[in-house]
């Protein structure tokens, strides 16, 4: 499981209704569902770790290894 949260970079406080979506690198993997956040900043995939791009409302907002929890700033 791969979760995102998605937090204010001026506020530090989490940001609700984001669309996120992961993109995979390799080519088999592709990209994951779309996916919003709930209250808490937070969004969970049901996808195995690896390498990969987060999108955060169509934004490439981090690119790296994907594991456990990823916090972003935006």
């Amino acid at each position: 499981m791969i979760s995102v949260k998605v937090l204010s970079k001026n506020s530090g406080n989490p940001i609700k209704n984001q669309k996120v979506c992961i993109g995979f690198s390799g080519f088999w993997r592709g990209f994951s569902s779309n996916e919003y956040t709930n209250q808490d900043g937070e969004v969970h995939f049901n996808n195995d770790p690896g390498e990969g791009t987060i999108y955060i409302n169509g934004k490439n907002s981090y690119q790296g290894r994907l594991a456990g929890l990823k916090i972003v700033y935006i």
